[in-house]
């Protein structure tokens, strides 16, 4: 790792030699170059250079949708309240998610895994094969079905047996390398490098060299430029592979006095330290395409060269933004006043109404410890769609299997509508789907978050405290039973634990379901869908496309619960402090919160003694005959 680009070596003294060479000096390790600094009071923030909002369209251009495919979080062990490394995000897809714990597995000499993408895909490729390592690790991961063509099941990452966990970034690439996408492209993509990650890597550090490797050997499938983030209880990486077809890819180090946040993925000035590496062309193409100059004393910015600028602006967004808080800098401001990051503090930015809305696949949280007594006690906080609805639920690296609930079903999968469900699956997907409560509750809750939204997070957050409460005691009774070498008793207690309350965590969110829908019954009445039926059809809106318009554009046409800065009672900062009560939770597991059941024991009575009634009476008529 401590390689990096050859070309940024032969270019090293001629940049050391220029009159700019203090601006090479970091202020901050992995900072962007910054811009000027904002007015004292202002509520900017520095943005790296290059990162200036990107300008209006064209009267009278085509609609476009704002760039916009998961969230990153990573703070630093240094800066948290446990002395863990903490990562979170979630993905940005609209098809169905379920969860799954893949076990650590052998592969025979010559096995080999299909990577890429079809002739179908937004870029199109061709899938090829590489080979299989002999041996890969157990990890826990969100799939999903539908991504931009890419072929089903997709991942952006999650945690592994090795407690590597891994989060799966948009980044643009410049629009002249996503012209030079090859028809035909060829390699991994995002999401076959996002699970090569968690089935090889050991360390953060390693899923870069892995990666990295791959690519340099076997290319790379874009959809236009994308980004991860690796990170171990040691340290953090950023890691940028670029449209083009060119094998480009870069990568940067984060230390635990850092934190970093990608929306989009980013690197900003690259440095020739051990804490950068990249392809070996990273540098002299840029130069080639006359995109860098060498000699020009400016450094060698990743965004500026290869990358676009940040869609959002410093600072607060208005409600007039097409796209709201896509400003990393300005979030990493938010992460560093939240002081010591708690294991809540991430589990709330994660779940925060600005972001998590209705694209949010899932949210994830690791919490990477370096005192695990075991290594099975690594555990994924997961919320099987957008937080915002959805309850977290501990799953540890020692748990076996998942309940079915929380496994693949047909809503929102890609294909569904097209074929009749594998009678292998019907037991299944028979099953309540956790993701299609979770999506009622949002949908509900969203529709008026003013009046819905407090308790339901008071709900979830009281939920979740009462896990936290629990879960020390649960890992403490695991670790005796490892202690103990009764390995398989301890999986089943981690197992068992996590299964119950994600059960618990259904129970849950389908009470809370029925109360909002009462309430919003009660109160309001649903909603009817205001759209215009086209002349000369008969059916009524209930009945047109549901689809998000095409004119829709930023992240706010979408279903989302944002009430200017988060919640009512404003963003993940300001409810620093802020903790989930377990009194809080309704009692979901004593009685519905739908309307009062029908009363069936006295209608059963009376019907009972009318007919015991009636009987007579018809004898009385009987004998009188």
């Amino acid at each position: 790792m401590r390689r990096y680009a050859a070309g940024l070596r032969r270019w090293s003294a001629l940049v050391l030699t220029t009159s700019v060479l203090a601006v090479l000096v970091p202020s901050a390790a992995g900072s962007a170059e910054p811009s000027p600094p904002a007015p004292a009071g202002s509520a900017t923030s520095a943005a790296p250079a290059g990162s200036a909002s990107p300008p209006a369209p064209a009267a009278g251009a085509e609609p476009r949708r704002m760039p916009d495919k998961s969230i990153a979080f990573y703070v630093g062990r240094n800066r948290t309240e446990s002395g863990a490394t903490l990562i979170g995000g979630f993905g940005h897809e609209p098809s169905s998610h379920w969860l799954e714990i893949v076990p650590r597995q052998h592969h025979p000499a010559g096995a080999t895994i299909t990577v890429g993408a079809t002739p179908e895909a937004d870029l199109p490729g061709q899938l090829t094969q590489i080979p299989q390592v002999p041996e890969t690790a157990k990890y826990i991961t969100s799939n999903y079905s539908e991504f931009a063509g890419f072929p089903a099941p997709l991942t952006n990452g999650g945690l592994n047996e090795h407690q590597v966990a891994a989060r799966d970034v948009w980044s643009d690439s410049r629009p002249e390398l996503v012209a030079m996408t090859p028809p035909g492209q060829t390699g991994p993509s995002y999401s076959d490098l996002s699970r090569i990650a968690m089935e090889r890597a050991h360390t953060a550090r390693e899923a870069v060299e892995i990666l990295g490797d791959l690519i340099n050997r076997h290319g790379y499938t874009t959809y236009g430029g994308n980004s991860h983030l690796f990170a171990d209880e040691n340290e953090g990486w950023v890691f940028i592979e670029f449209a083009g077809g060119k094998g480009l890819w870069a990568a940067q180090r984060l230390g635990p006095d850092d934190v970093r946040v990608s929306y989009p993925g980013y690197i900003g000035d690259f440095r020739g330290n051990p804490d950068f590496t990249g392809s070996p062309n990273l540098v002299d193409f840029a130069v080639q395409q006359g995109w860098w100059n060498p000699a020009s004393g400016e450094p060698f910015n990743i965004q500026r060269v290869y990358g676009t600028p940040f869609p959002g602006h410093p600072g607060k967004s208005a409600p007039t933004d097409e796209a709201p808080w896509r400003h990393p800098p300005t979030l990493e401001d938010e992460l560093r006043q939240l002081g010591r990051v708690s294991l809540v503090d991430m589990q709330r930015m994660v779940r925060d109404p600005r972001w998590s809305d209705d694209r949010s696949g899932y949210g994830q949280v690791a919490e990477l410890r370096p005192d695990l007594p075991h290594p099975d006690l690594a555990t994924l906080w997961v919320a099987n769609t957008a937080a915002v609805t959805a309850p977290y639920i501990p799953f540890h690296i020692g748990a076996t299997t998942v309940p079915p609930e929380y496994s693949q079903h047909r809503y929102l999968t890609s294909g569904a509508a097209a074929e009749y469900l594998n009678p292998e699956y019907a037991a299944q997907e028979a099953t309540r789907s956790a993701t299609y409560a979770s999506k009622r509750l949002m949908y509900y809750t969203c529709d008026r978050p003013e009046f819905f939204l407090s308790g339901v997070t008071r709900a979830l957050e009281g939920f979740e405290a009462g896990m936290l409460a629990e879960i020390g005691d649960v890992e403490r009774q695991a670790a005796d039973a490892y202690r103990a070498g009764d390995d398989e008793r301890a999986r089943e207690l981690l197992t068992r634990w996590s299964g119950e309350r994600a059960m618990d965590g259904l129970d849950l969110t389908e009470y809370l379901v029925d109360d909002v829908e009462r309430r919003t019954k009660e109160e309001f009445g649903i909603r009817e869908p205001k759209v215009a039926v086209p002349p000369g059809v008969t059916a009524d809106g209930r009945s047109l496309s549901m689809a998000l318009p095409a004119d829709a554009v930023a992240a706010r046409d979408r279903v989302h619960c944002d009430l200017g800065r988060g919640w009512a009672e404003g963003s993940t900062v300001d409810r620093k402090g802020q903790v989930g009560d377990p009194a809080a939770v309704p009692d979901y597991r004593a009685a519905s919160a739908r309307a009062p059941e029908f009363p069936w024991l006295p209608v059963g009575v009376a019907a009972l003694v009318g007919l015991l009634v009636g009987a007579g009476v018809m004898l009385l008529f009987r004998r009188k005959a």
